[in-house]
């Protein structure tokens, strides 16, 4: 079973290309990091995120 749906990787990919071609964030985990995140809000399938210690 996958571990993130199709709307999340919609965004996750239109996050990376405004990384890569706008410069819009400082590095690639970041780009992602602001993709899932969106996606949780529009009700992609993702996981929780992880709990800081």
């Amino acid at each position: 079973m996958a571990k993130y749906g199709e709307k999340a990787q919609k965004y996750v990919e239109k996050e990376m290309h405004e990384h890569k071609h706008e410069g819009k964030w400082k590095n690639r985990k970041q780009a992602i990091a602001v993709g899932l995140s969106e996606a949780r809000e529009h009700g992609g399938k993702v996981p929780p995120p992880k709990k800081k210690k």
